[in-house]
């Protein structure tokens, strides 16, 4: 299992070998994701961002957050690599792998991942815009999509 919180870009094949090697058996699936920064929000285009974090608690999110893929979704290994600091649009942002034995856990696992992070990884994004910068807050899509694991509604 890969967690990790870093400032510097990061390689996505080097990733997905490692997820890969870190396997037991070969997966018969492995699903990536990668995010990069956007150059708009809902007020027009922006001029990147700065990501902050709470250092220990929010590695500590990120390992809880794939231990819980795994288990959930029988997974043979996943992983979460997000980036903090100042970001300029169109830089990787987060990453996520998951290994499986069938495509649909992989799939499932990465889209749990992702929509569950936003809401339970301590992570703070701040916009440059219009020569200011302002806190983004939370969404209420994005705490709608965790809660849809919830309850079943994902599918």
């Amino acid at each position: 299992m890969l967690a990790t919180i870093q400032t510097g870009i990061f390689s996505q094949q080097v990733l997905y070998d490692t997820l890969l090697a870190d396997c037991a058996q070969t997966p018969g699936a492995i699903v990536t994701f990668t995010g990069l920064v956007r150059d708009f929000n809902a007020d027009g285009p922006i001029e990147g961002m700065s990501l902050e974090h709470y250092p220990g608690m929010t590695e500590q999110a990120l390992i809880r957050l794939a231990t819980q893929a795994i288990n959930r979704f029988s997974l043979q290994n996943a992983g979460i690599v997000h980036r903090v600091g100042k970001l300029a649009n169109h830089e990787q942002i987060v990453w996520v792998g998951t290994a499986a034995s069938h495509r649909k856990a992989a799939f499932d696992a990465a889209g749990y991942m992702m929509d569950t992070l936003k809401s339970s990884v301590p992570l703070w994004k701040k916009e440059f815009q219009h020569g200011g910068a302002h806190w983004v807050e939370a969404k209420s899509s994005d705490a709608q999509a965790a809660l849809s694991w919830l309850d079943g509604s994902e599918s």
